[in-house]
């Protein structure tokens, strides 16, 4: 199913604030807060960004919490929130570790979340990988990658037209239960996160789209000729809404060091590097920012939609 514009690359972002993993935050994320997320959102809404995107932890443990840190919100909780602010930017979960909760669970936050936003949740999912984590809530860690299979299929039903869905499966089955409000969407899309060769697999079978994790754009070719091997050998003829994460990223020259890996310079120049991507077959990008305040956070967000977004096309 494409929910994204067709016939130009696509962008979206994960949000700043709401996940400060060592390896991605920025200094001033320590900081902020819920008007700083309300106002890189609404700015995003207003260049042009196809979605925003919220992370899903319920617990880290002490071993992790120096690189991870703990600082996880809850994704339903904060996509709601910032539905109210904007007006047409979709909200994506990237990743739901939907094997943590019961389907119906699940269900029943992200349908609630669709209807309330008119129809703009793309539910992204993902088999986790703290095991504690699973093993506080009860989820079974090992089987996990079998567990998010079933719970696919599981949603697929749950998050379908009937207030009445069915769902017999070997771990999860359920009849004769009813949810309202429906979600507002007739087929909420599917993304599938994940670059393992499993996780490939479960994209191109269960997915509306695949969401690379930790990908280079080298090995993104392979990648996407494996999904669709897997997707036309099974016969499945709906288009997929592939993704990718692009380098960091700095519209103009930054007068500071923002790292070796990040992409800088002239819109222009920035568009060229960016569109070898839709070559690839890639429908949208995930582009993150190099920041010091939200100030400079939103002036970035601003000139990729005015300045460097009508060269992706």
């Amino acid at each position: 199913m494409q929910v994204l514009p067709e016939g130009r690359l696509a962008y979206g972002m994960q949000l700043p604030v709401q996940s400060q993993s060592t390896i991605y935050a920025e200094g001033w994320e320590a900081g902020a807060g819920p008007g700083d997320l309300v106002e890189i959102a609404r700015t995003a809404d207003r260049s042009g960004f196809a979605y925003l995107a919220s992370c899903d932890h319920v617990a880290i443990p002490r071993r992790l919490a120096g690189a991870m840190s703990t600082i996880w919100y809850d994704p339903v909780a904060t996509l709601a929130y910032l539905a109210g602010v904007t007006e047409r930017v979709r909200l994506l979960s990237h990743v739901a570790i939907v094997g943590l909760r019961h389907p119906l669970v699940t269900a029943k936050q992200y349908a609630t979340l669709d209807h309330l936003s008119g129809g703009r949740l793309i539910l992204g999912v993902g088999a986790g990988h703290v095991q504690e984590e699973f093993e506080a809530v009860g989820a079974d860690f090992e089987r996990r990658g079998a567990v998010l299979d079933e719970c696919v299929d599981a949603l697929r039903a749950a998050l379908g037209p009937d207030e009445f869905p069915v769902h017999h499966g070997k771990l999860y089955d359920f009849e004769g239960l009813g949810q309202r409000p429906r979600p507002a969407q007739e087929h909420v899309p599917v993304w599938v996160g994940g670059s393992s060769p499993a996780a490939v697999r479960r994209a191109a079978l269960r997915g509306d789209g695949w969401l690379p994790q930790g990908d280079p754009r080298e090995r993104l070719p392979e990648q996407i000729a494996t999904l669709r091997r897997i997707r036309e050998g099974a016969g499945i003829e709906e288009p997929l809404t592939i993704g990718a994460i692009t380098e960091p990223l700095y519209v103009g020259e930054p007068g500071w060091d923002v790292g070796r890996r990040t992409l800088h310079g002239a819109p222009e120049a920035l568009a060229e590097s960016l569109r070898a991507y839709r070559a690839m077959g890639v429908h949208q990008i995930q582009v993150r920012f190099r920041s010091r305040s939200r100030s400079e956070l939103a002036d970035q967000i601003a000139a990729f939609g005015a300045d460097v977004a009508p060269h992706l096309t």
